[in-house]
């Protein structure tokens, strides 16, 4: 009886190891959540604005005030009507050209078509926002107004056509809020990465990244054209009064 009980109990004393045994490597099996923590660098505060209003860190190029932040195609200053906190495209005056240069951003702008219909297609609300003055995203009077798809409102002219057309009446104000990772080219001036855009058209998404092919052509396939990392913002002249305010961009 007394084998027996100190056979039980050295039975319960290597169970008892075993367990501590298992306990351990169990332990240290398991990976240590903080391993996965990061805490540096930490992400900088910006205070996000109200509605369509900009966020605290975003440079503001027109406020509805006046085009100091702008100039024509030649460097003067643009003949665009400021009227009512917007500006409105004087036909046959140039473009309105950005002083500032930019790469890589997240732009936020508001668009107006004439609500006056005198024609149709390509010739109904047409402007356009040249992203580093080169990649077009189309603006147009998409509304009941068929044109080709890769020309309508919400498409990189002549290379994607929107998902959807999200186009609103002639003359009610339409936003688009754009994504656009600059191209990158190598030092010999050969593209080392391809630009690429994401665009919400009254905030719907239309283009969910989109490669760039190249510059904006009218004839012929788009191919790119060395360039440096910044360029300036520029709002295509095409003859019809669209009107734009609340243009706002933040740098990425």
């Amino acid at each position: 009886m007394i084998k027996y009980r100190k056979f039980n109990f050295v039975i319960l004393l290597l169970s008892f190891a075993i367990l501590l045994f298992t306990i351990q490597c169990l332990g240290q099996d398991e990976p240590d959540p903080a391993e996965t923590e990061v805490w540096e660098p930490e992400p900088g505060i910006v205070t996000p604005g109200n509605g369509t209003n900009p966020p605290s860190d975003a440079i503001v190029l027109f406020d509805g005030s006046d085009l100091s932040q702008w100039t024509d195609d030649k460097g003067n200053e643009s003949k665009w009507i400021v009227k009512d906190n917007a500006v409105t495209i004087n036909p046959e005056t140039g473009k309105l050209v950005s002083r500032q240069q930019f790469g890589s951003c997240q732009l936020h702008i508001e668009f107006r078509t004439p609500i006056e219909i005198d024609d149709e297609g390509q010739g109904r609300g047409n402007s356009g926002i040249f992203l580093q003055g080169k990649y077009e995203v189309q603006v147009l009077d998409s509304y009941e107004n068929r044109t080709y798809s890769n020309g309508q409102a919400g498409s990189i002219y002549k290379q994607h056509p929107p998902l959807v057309n999200v186009s609103r009446k002639p003359g009610e104000w339409q936003m688009y809020d754009i994504i656009f990772n600059a191209p990158l080219f190598n030092d010999k001036g050969s593209l080392k990465n391809p630009g690429n855009v994401t665009l919400f058209h009254n905030g719907v998404l239309v283009l969910n990244h989109v490669e760039l092919k190249g510059s904006t052509v009218f004839t012929g396939e788009p191919k790119y054209e060395a360039h440096g990392p910044k360029r300036p913002l520029e709002l295509q002249d095409h003859d019809n009064p669209v009107s734009y305010r609340n243009i706002w961009i933040r740098e990425l």
